[in-house]
């Protein structure tokens, strides 16, 4: 097992995120104190806007995972989920999960307090199988929750037609009135739109940070890849887009004076699966070589602009768009985004984690591989590992491929100038 490692921070706006992820969890924390139903959900769907506009409070238990990986907590709550009966080849946030939600949070010492027990638990129809597994297993540790069993159709972003609108909606309004039931809050109208104008804000402002990439050198790298927390689980509040804002204007402002992340970049480096969270630092391993990871696959997913003017359909076209774009995807359009992030950002490695706690989002890298030596004679590694498993990956394995890669691509560039 390898020892944790954190990145480097060099932006001021990334080494404030633990205040924003602090008073997240505390309010989380705090709601039912306060009078404020909370329920936990999946991410990447409408019903966080919804959530906020009718002042309750969501919590996401698959991004707990990553928080509990940050904090060497996953050996501990793999072996309760594993001592349960669940095998190591599964998810590792579902077994995370399982096993922080049997074990460590009937505890006092959890990060940020831990999380508060569900009144009600969104129970995913679609989506990746773990995340509905997750659901399933969540709904027998609690079960005075009340559950909400939701239902879309599982279609690719280009096939989505009007009926899969209209089915969204209709099951996004199932959605409003069983909370209303539960909770004996309605729904304001205005304040959905107020809302739905925020989220929006926030994807703006994340699509312009992530545009500041494709300068030369770049301003922020992987590394600092934790400030999309918001977009995960603040969308809709004025938290997000303040936070974002300031993110935005401090990378702007280095973009402009030519700050890169390192003196001398000299390769541009591109990250396909989710990282591995118990060891971000991995991400500034690279600058060693004059490297830098300046775009990967998954921060891609978090931004679906929205149309404020009609809240209703936004919210149900973002439910039915957000897993389609990560791993619900067919691999030609995997190939086709991977290859259209290469171009923009003039990538001249790729690294492809070969993930093993998620098979659905690693198919299809070999496919990937040969089309950007092929297409963009953009060579490539493959490393084997696990987002979220640290005892399926070897640092001393991965400084070897890595190392081997970084020095072909160093001759490769004194050779082509």
């Amino acid at each position: 097992m390898e020892k944790t490692q954190k990145s480097t921070k060099r932006l001021k706006a990334a080494r404030e995120l633990q205040k924003v992820v602090a008073d997240y969890y505390l309010r989380c924390m705090s709601a039912k104190s306060e009078g404020r139903p909370v329920g936990w959900m999946p991410p990447m769907n409408g019903a966080i806007e919804l959530f906020y506009a009718m002042d309750l409070q969501p919590v996401f238990p698959e991004n707990w995972s990553p928080v509990c990986a940050a904090f060497g907590l996953t050996p501990q709550n793999f072996k309760v989920s594993e001592d349960m009966g669940y095998s190591r080849d599964l998810c590792g946030y579902l077994r995370n999960i399982i096993g922080y939600v049997h074990g460590l949070m009937n505890e006092k010492d959890s990060p940020f307090g831990g999380l508060p027990e569900p009144d009600m638990i969104l129970s995913p129809g679609g989506g990746c199988v773990p995340v509905m597994k997750i659901f399933h297993a969540l709904e027998r540790r609690f079960p005075n929750a009340k559950v909400f069993y939701a239902d879309l159709p599982q279609v690719a972003v280009e096939d989505i037609k009007d009926y899969h609108i209209d089915y969204a909606m209709s099951e996004s309004q199932r959605l409003a009135d069983f909370l209303t039931e539960t909770t004996g809050r309605r729904l304001d109208e205005d304040r959905l739109q107020e809302v739905v104008g925020l989220s929006d804000r926030a994807c703006e402002l994340w699509d312009e940070i992530m545009s500041f990439r494709r300068y030369r050198p770049v301003p922020f790298s992987a590394a600092e890849m934790g400030i999309m927390f918001v977009m995960v689980t603040l969308q809709g509040t004025q938290i997000a887009v303040d936070y974002l804002t300031r993110v935005r204007d401090e990378i702007r402002q280095k973009a402009e004076t030519g700050t890169g992340v390192i003196e001398n970049e000299k390769i541009r480096l591109f990250w396909d699966n989710i990282p591995l969270w118990y060891n971000m630092g991995l991400f500034n391993y690279f600058e060693k070589f004059g490297g830098v990871v300046v775009a990967e696959t998954y921060s891609a997913a978090w931004s679906i602009r929205l149309d404020t003017q009609n809240p209703k359909k936004a919210l149900a076209l973002k439910s039915l768009m957000s897993y389609p774009l990560v791993s619900c995807v067919s691999i030609d359009k995997r190939k086709e985004m991977v290859l259209k992030a290469c171009r923009d950002y003039a990538i001249d490695g790729v690294i492809f984690h070969r993930n093993k706690s998620c098979l659905p989002i690693t198919l299809g890298q070999m496919e990937i591989k040969q089309a950007l030596e092929r297409e963009l004679g953009i060579p490539s590694v493959i490393i084997d590992a696990d987002h979220m498993d640290e005892r399926n990956f070897s640092l001393a394995q991965f400084q070897t491929r890595v190392d081997a890669f970084m020095e072909m691509l160093l001759e490769r560039k004194k050779l082509t100038g």
